[in-house]
């Protein structure tokens, strides 16, 4: 297998993996279909709110392993290929785009998903410690400070590139193609939050896994 092919299989590999709506397959599963219920997201948050834990934990785990996975296997595939470091990291980082646009725009459901986050932290957790660190930190932090899920999601986006700007002014090396993944996935994961922030400044955005608010 040539590089650009390796690199090519690793881009379809990533969106096809992504595009899996594991949210709405539990859904069906319970007999609902999660679109019409809750936020509407396919992602995990809303299928925790919607399903309970017992199921969304488990949908947010295998959208964060859907997009670990291909990024798993662009090393595997553009190592073997003989490319050099540089290539490894650019197919890596094009395999993990891929997926989380799958996620965000699925062909199963119309090219409707969902926000990205989860698949975003597993593609992450693949090629940047440091990102990842920094969305959680940003999440955890917001989340807690508001009690808002979206609101921790949007502190996430920005997190990522800046636990990886962090890094690497720290280690003197900047490395502007992950730096530039990092920065669009905070654009997508903050469109994609558009309808959530109305909500917020409107004042009837639900709180964490809680009851929508009603419009007074």
């Amino acid at each position: 297998m040539t590089t650009t092919t390796a690199i090519l299989a690793s881009i379809g590999c990533g969106y096809l993996c992504g595009s899996v709506p594991f949210g709405y397959l539990a859904g069906k599963l319970k007999g609902i279909d999660i679109r019409q219920h809750g936020s509407g997201n396919i992602g995990a948050t809303n299928a925790i709110r919607v399903l309970g834990k017992g199921i969304g934990i488990p949908v947010f785990i295998l959208d964060m392993l859907k997009g670990w996975f291909p990024v798993f296997l662009a090393q595997m595939w553009i190592t073997q290929s003989g490319a050099e470091i540089e290539m490894v990291s650019l197919g890596k980082v094009l395999a993990g785009l891929a997926a989380v646009l799958g996620h965000m725009f699925t062909f199963w459901l119309g090219f409707k998903g969902g926000k990205g986050i989860a698949t975003t932290g597993g593609v992450l957790a693949g090629i940047s410690l440091a990102g990842m660190l920094g969305g959680w930190a940003g999440f955890l932090s917001f989340l807690f400070l508001t009690g808002y899920v979206s609101v921790g999601s949007i502190a996430a986006a920005f997190g990522v590139p800046t636990g990886m700007a962090i890094q690497m002014w720290r280690e003197g090396q900047w490395d502007y193609v992950l730096l530039g993944f990092g920065l669009v996935v905070m654009v997508l994961a903050i469109w994609r939050h558009t309808s959530n922030i109305k909500r917020l400044i409107a004042g009837t955005e639900s709180k964490a896994f809680g009851k929508k608010k009603q419009k007074p």
